[in-house]
């Protein structure tokens, strides 16, 4: 597919569809490509308009075949809600909303409009991301695929192309299919994606760009250090572990001596351990690798787009599996740091792998420090599926991580950390208990990697309820979502 940015007439540019943006009536910003439409089809556009066929509201689509004027098959105005509430996000989901059902109709060679209020670096990086994101599909594992047209060409018509322009949409399309290799590494199911074939596919990345270093502890290594949190988890299943790390150095020394840390939880397949899972629900649990695959689609986008600031990825890979040597209930493990565990649940897994990553990262000389976990069902009663749970123990770092995530349209919403939670995880027999019982699960949850992160500026992000679709959406299939791998990248371009 190729996704091009063109300055060329927009009624003689030749495709299957040409999409205009039709905004509310109130409010409507005027724009030239929806007067080119009015000069050219008045009678049309008066009629659609007037009937209320085409109001403008969000997602809503009107076709008129054989438009006079143009030398596209097919005009489409795409409703765009009201034009106050119109940002680069709401222009992400319209993209990938008339991708996707353009292919269901059988459009291969796709073109928008994109007039000059709203020609900016943003705006345009959000077309080339919503063509990537609308494209993907998640029928790679079926012999006979979807009956669907292929996209071959999406073209974004402007009056001009200036190199802020052309920067945004470069962008765009990197962070696009990054965002897409996360969604399919989160979509592999677990008899495919083992953690070993996660390490391969890491070093395979890898090869595809420049500025990357890949490391990997194996179980010895990690037992030689003393990362017993780590290897807890994963002493039931057969297949052996791994702390995947990824390196980028910028190749201009930094000015400042602040190293970010990104950290994701990849349990490529999650049972509960001896305390089991329901039955009902848990073939989606190849997804609870998802922050590690967000941590590692990340890379890759900066990589290629080279940011100031070193960047480092620590990836810990485990099966959470049920057998003669799993971890029980009522296990003590001792973590890198010393600290010891009583293991009250081990389908709490997440937290006991992400701690000794955290403190290996800090050894490691971490000055700022994210981690992304599908960690608590808890977040999903908090949250829905709508926002990601925010967790920090320092303000000005959550502020800038809330603000990248702010300007990706990826909502985040910030939880409470109070030290009064610590009281629920306390245990007679080990220094920390893993869970904290019923209440505030997924705070508990975060105050227990909080006990590691020590005063490193730090923030946790749970995407239990975000990192995967239940059912399809207008601009995304039912699957993964590739959630925080935007904000990832914004933070390291924007690192003040």
């Amino acid at each position: 597919m190729q996704v091009i940015l063109t300055n060329q007439s927009l009624t003689a540019v030749e495709a299957d569809a040409l999409y205009i943006l039709q905004f509310e009536a109130e409010g409507r910003p005027a724009t030239p490509s929806y007067d080119a439409v009015r000069a050219a089809n008045p009678e049309w556009l008066a009629e659609v308009e007037s009937s209320g066929e085409a109001k403008g509201r969000l997602f809503d689509t009107t076709i008129l075949h054989r438009p006079q004027g143009f030398q596209a098959k097919r005009l489409v105005l795409v409703g765009a809600g009201k034009s106050d509430k119109f940002d680069p996000a709401v222009l992400r989901r319209l993209v990938g909303a008339a991708v996707r059902k353009a292919k269901s109709n059988g459009f291969a060679k796709l073109v928008l409009a994109l007039d000059d209020v709203y020609a900016t670096a943003d705006f345009a990086a959000a077309i080339a991301e919503g063509v990537h994101t609308g494209n993907h599909e998640v029928d790679a594992h079926k012999s006979k695929k979807d009956e669907r047209t292929e996209l071959v060409e999406f073209k974004v018509v402007t009056a001009e192309t200036p190199a802020a322009l052309q920067e945004g949409f470069y962008r765009g399309n990197i962070l696009g299919e990054c965002q897409n290799f996360t969604r399919d590494l989160a979509n592999e199911p677990g008899n495919i994606l083992t953690p070993a074939v996660l390490v391969a596919r890491t070093r395979a990345m890898a090869e595809t760009v420049d500025g990357l270093e890949v490391e990997i502890l194996d179980r010895d290594r990690m037992a030689q250090l003393g990362m017993g949190s780590l290897l807890g988890v994963a002493q039931g299943s057969p297949l052996p572990p791994f702390l995947i790390i990824v390196r980028y150095k910028p190749a201009t020394p930094p000015t400042s001596t602040d190293h970010l840390a990104l950290i994701g939880k990849a349990v490529t397949f999650d049972t509960g351990g001896v305390s089991i899972k329901p039955a009902d629900g848990m073939e989606k649990m190849k997804y609870d690798m998802a922050g590690g695959a967000a941590v590692l689609g990340a890379m890759l986008a900066i990589a290629s787009l080279k940011p100031a600031i070193p960047v480092t990825a620590y990836v810990p890979a485990v099966e959470n599996a049920i057998g003669g040597n799993a971890q029980r209930p009522g296990d003590i493990v001792t973590s890198l740091s010393g600290k010891t565990i009583e293991v009250l649940n081990t389908d709490a897994e997440g937290r006991l792998i992400l701690v000794d990553a955290i403190e290996y990262a800090k050894r490691q000389g971490a000055t700022h420090m994210v981690d992304v976990a599908t960690l608590t069902g808890a977040i999903v009663v908090a949250l829905g599926h709508i926002h990601v749970g925010l967790f920090s123990n320092n303000d000005a770092f959550r502020q800038s991580v809330q603000a990248s995530a702010a300007r990706q349209g990826e909502k985040m919403w910030h939880m409470p950390l109070d030290d009064e939670y610590r009281e629920y995880l306390k245990s007679p027999f080990a220094d920390i208990g893993n869970i904290g019982g019923r209440w505030g699960g997924a705070i508990t949850a975060a105050y227990f990697l909080k006990e590691w992160v020590g005063d490193t500026p730090w923030v946790h992000l749970d995407i239990a309820g975000t990192g995967w679709l239940d059912e399809n959406k207008p601009d995304m299939p039912k699957g993964p979502t590739g959630v925080c791998v935007r904000t990832f990248v914004d933070l390291a371009l924007n690192w003040k």
